[in-house]
């Protein structure tokens, strides 16, 4: 009954907010599931969910959930490790709608910004005034400023200008009951207006005062003097000494007493010219003990790691020419300097000595080791033994005690038998530790519940914080009585009471803390369910769907909005669920079947993944390899077994089979296909024109260009769909390009479909079925040149996923080549004295990339632009849907369109076929393949 009551008053909060708010209210299970877990070990499943438009809709929100007496949740990127981006609550995610720079003020020195603004959009508009944002996450390609001040999170640039408390000079906050104002320093004849204005406000302002005033001698002796005491309240802000400062009190309170509305924060000057020195240590002690002298001579940054992450990157074959670049040793410091000329930063960095780099490509090589490094080890290999995970994170030191704190750590590590990768913020003492917890058996948890005491007792025996970048939520919060002690602990339920006297924001993190041992994501109660699959998921962290489900550990990189093109669907839309990351929830919550309770023909999953471009970026670009493309086509091949296939599963989906009988009426399949009933019984967007069909395929004229004469290599060249039936002068380029490289060219005996599109909408059986006749058309003993990127995708990834055990088919996969590749085997040069625009297909980025195509053209004589162009957004059909064809639009808008009118005067090539139909059609300018660009004319 009590149940059912709840049900009925979520129900009238969520009718309440849906007629008042113009944001967005989203209470169904999909948002609910997308939200329920964040980077951090917990899960706890919302509310639910609200995306505001305006500040406005905030204070609505707010003060209709305090009349249903329900919990607020703020939200940023979620790239939080404990805990506090997770509840049972409504919660507030900014990040679609209020993400804006409002203002820089360069001659102040200060920007006013919406609550969601991404870290790094903030430090690029500053930069174009000479000035930074100094604290950056690892994560600040996707954290929110509205997040750094919850955590009061830092970065490597802390050692320049100190952490996010140090760099907010104002914030306009809103209480759970509605008080809405603006706080920062506050001298006392200002307390005095305050107090003379009453109100919400001056209450507040009273108790906090009370509050200095009463534990004051506490707060002096008992917080750590050290740059990172991240851990608790900064009740210190309210001293005299620091000018009653209200806005640095509320940073890295985590949500739980105010909301941030917008914020005011401080600039720094930006170092113009930077340079970075590596240095190798016999191990992490002796780095840690540098550490003193090294600060002596003012970098910007000192940051460090150890021989666990390196081996564990060298293990998977990752980024080992970045790691070649290392000096020799078994640990690692990186030491970053920063001057306005690059003679003056060169001789500061010279006066530690190491290895010196002034080259910026190198340098921003060696920091993506460093940023991205723990993710990518974070699973093991063949899936044996347990994972190491983020139980005890960033604890902070005095520096100058580092090497002998990291030596105590470690022996403590190994005397529990566990083991563990360190690295972080050596320049301000704080390490980050990822250990193998089991946190999956009671025996585990208590375990790790006795390690985490020892730890903690640790760090303050060494006058440190529990956390020293990522907040206490609940990982660190029931540790905070270790540290500080009953009177410190009581001034902070008074602080917390001061603004939430009903502790309804973010209850039950930092303050008051629920067990750190519970609401685990994959404690004792994950028992998800063994689906039978289609592909194998096979891989070298472990096999099966639940252990492909488990890859997204969630550090949040698809929400990155620049760089790379992971992942387009998020970037396009800004939406949680249409990323990796959130797909990979809703797909974990299926497996668990609590929230999503229909297995494989869940609508919400479906519905995530109908967004997924399947464009493979976050197969290669996320750390840990979540391949969402195979989880998208493996979920579509059940859904469909009891739901109808869209339209566009026939039309599109099925091309391969229908385009050789249509392409012998071309003139008839073309007309019909330009007249808007047949676009709308396709299911093609109105908007779109489709591909035209040859008059003749590239197989039908074969034979006149003169194949395989004389040749020193025989090759087969691939007659894909696209190539034979749309663009033939593609096909007929490569054949002539090949046979001016020494290669007899030949054909399949039979046209063959490798079946791309199917996987669009879940057709496994129909795929599988067009890779056994692949496999019995092809010659094994013959390298295969394919010219569609999607094509080769498919003899390179799925073919060995959908028959694993199939000797052709690993021999298939081995002699398929681009054109690029096989061209640089035959050392072939061009040439072309053309000025080369290359957008790259991101199958091919993803799985093979672009080092031939870049080696041949510039041996060719091109000159080649290739800039980060990210997705094109037209994804095989995905471009072509009604639903998504605005999407795909301001997907290529994003970095592409943009890329393309900067280089007016450049030949653009891209190898994709759907990538030149998107390019064409919103670009107006034509493309060529490769092998149109170098063959013979």
């Amino acid at each position: 009954m009590q149940e059912s009551l709840q049900v009925v008053e979520i129900q009238r909060l969520e009718a309440a907010l849906r007629g008042a708010l113009a944001g967005e209210v989203r209470f169904d299970k999909g948002m609910r599931a997308a939200y329920a877990a964040d980077a951090s070990n917990y899960r706890q499943v919302p509310i639910g969910v609200v995306l505001p438009r305006s500040a406005e809709d905030i204070v609505v929100t707010m003060r209709l959930c305090a009349s249903h007496a329900v919990p607020v949740l703020a939200r940023g990127g979620a790239t939080s490790l404990n805990g506090q981006a997770v509840n049972v609550a409504v919660v507030i995610d900014c990040s679609k709608y209020l993400g804006r720079v409002l203002s820089i003020d360069a001659q102040s020195r200060l920007a006013r910004v919406e609550p969601d603004v991404v870290c790094d959009a903030l430090r690029n508009a500053a930069e174009a005034h000479g000035l930074t944002f100094a604290p950056d996450p690892a994560t600040h390609s996707r954290c929110t400023l509205g997040g750094m001040i919850g955590n009061n999170s830092c970065g490597p640039h802390s050692v320049m200008a100190g952490t996010t408390v140090d760099n907010i000079e104002r914030l306009e906050v809103l209480t759970y009951d509605g008080a809405r104002f603006w706080c920062g320093a506050t001298t006392d004849s200002e307390f005095d207006e305050i107090q003379f204005a009453g109100g919400r406000r001056a209450e507040i302002y009273r108790s906090l005062k009370a509050i200095a005033d009463k534990y004051a001698d506490h707060i002096r002796k008992g917080f750590p003097r050290i740059k990172r005491r991240v851990s608790g309240y900064n009740l210190d802000q309210l001293l005299p000494e620091n000018g009653f400062n209200v806005a640095r009190a509320l940073v890295g309170t985590e949500g739980t007493c105010a909301f941030t509305l917008q914020a005011e924060a401080r600039l720094v000057k930006s170092p113009r010219e930077r340079v970075l020195v590596v240095l190798g240590f016999p191990d992490i002690g002796a780095a840690g003990d540098a550490v003193p002298q090294i600060l002596a001579a003012a970098p910007i940054a000192c940051e460090g790691l150890d021989e666990a992450i390196i081996g564990g990157l060298r293990s998977r074959n990752l980024r080992l020419d970045d790691i070649a670049l290392l000096p020799p040793g078994k640990a690692w410091l990186m030491v970053e300097f920063g001057a306005d000329s690059p003679a003056e930063a060169v001789a500061r960095a010279k006066s530690i000595g190491g290895m010196l780099i002034t080259d910026r490509v190198l340098m921003n090589k060696l920091w993506t080791i460093r940023e991205t490094g723990a993710s990518a080890t974070a699973l093991n290999l063949g899936g044996q033994g347990v994972d190491p995970v983020v139980g005890w994170e960033d604890a902070a030191v005095d520096p100058m005690r580092l090497g002998d704190y990291l030596r105590e750590f470690q022996a403590l590590v190994e005397r529990f038998g566990y083991r563990t990768s360190l690295y972080g913020h050596f320049g301000d003492g704080c390490i980050h530790a990822r250990i193998n917890f089991e946190l999956r058996t009671p025996a585990g948890l208590a375990h790790w519940r006795r390690f985490l005491t020892e730890a903690a007792l640790l760090v303050v025996k060494y006058g440190g914080s529990l956390s020293g970048e990522h907040g206490d939520g609940q990982a660190k919060g029931e540790l905070l009585p270790l540290m500080f002690g009953p009177e410190l602990m009581q001034a902070f339920r008074e602080f917390k009471r001061a603004w939430d006297p009903h502790n309804r924001m973010n209850p039950g993190k930092l303050i008051d803390a629920r067990p750190f041992d519970a609401d685990l994501r994959l404690g004792p109660e994950y028992k998800p369910v063994s689906l039978k699959t289609k592909f194998s998921f096979r891989s070298e962290v472990g096999d099966g769907f639940v252990r492909a489900s488990e890859h997204c550990i969630g550090m949040g990189k698809c929400r990155s909005r620049e760089g790379g093109a992971m992942c387009p669907s998020y970037r396009g839309t800004h939406e949680e669920r249409y990323s990796t990351r959130g797909r990979a929830r809703l797909l974990a919550e299926m497996l668990r079947g609590e929230v999503i309770t229909e297995g494989w023909a869940s609508t919400e999953v479906q519905e995530a993944l109908d967004w997924c471009l399947a464009c493979k970026s976050c197969r290669s670009e996320c750390p840990t390899h979540t391949d969402m493309a195979a989880y998208k086509a493996e979920f579509l091949s059940h859904y469909y077994e009891t739901h109808r296939r869209p339209r566009q599963a026939w039309s599109m989906g099925r091309i391969g089979e229908w385009a050789p009988m249509a392409s012998r009426l071309s003139g008839v399949a073309n007309f019909l296909s330009s007249l808007p009933v047949s676009k709308r019984v396709a299911g093609v967007d109105l908007t779109r024109k489709l591909p035209k069909f040859a008059r003749r395929t590239f197989r039908s004229q074969f034979k006149a260009n003169g194949a395989g004469t004389g040749g020193e290599t025989r090759v087969v060249l691939f007659d894909d769909t696209f190539n034979n039936h749309f663009r033939p002068g593609t096909a007929v380029a490569a054949q002539n390009l090949l046979e001016a490289a020494g290669c007899a060219v030949e054909l399949p005996a039979q046209h063959v479909c490798c079946g791309r599109p199917y996987y669009d909408y879940g057709m496994l059986d129909e795929a599988k079925r067009a890779l056994e006749r692949v496999l019995e058309i092809l010659p094994s003993d013959r390298p295969i040149v394919v010219l569609e990127p999607g094509c080769l995708s498919v003899f390179r990834d799925e073919l060995r996923q959908l028959l694993p055990d199939d000797p052709r088919a690993a021999r298939l996969a081995s002699n398929a080549l681009s054109l690029g590749e096989m061209l640089q085997r035959r050392n072939f040069r061009g040439t072309s004295h053309d000025r080369v625009f290359m957008h790259a297909h991101c199958h091919q980025k993803a799985l093979w990339g672009t080092a031939a195509d870049l080696a041949i053209l510039k041996s060719s004589g091109c000159e080649v632009l290739a800039p980060d162009t990210g997705c094109c957004g037209m994804a095989g059909s995905f471009g072509y849907r009604p639903q998504h064809a605005e999407t795909s639009r301001r997907i290529a808008g994003l970095a592409l369109l943009p890329a393309l009118d900067a280089s007016r005067d450049a030949v653009v090539m891209a190898n994709g076929f759907s990538c030149r139909e998107q390019i064409e059609a919103l670009s107006g300018r034509a493309t060529v393949h490769l092998a149109e660009l170098l063959a013979p004319r």
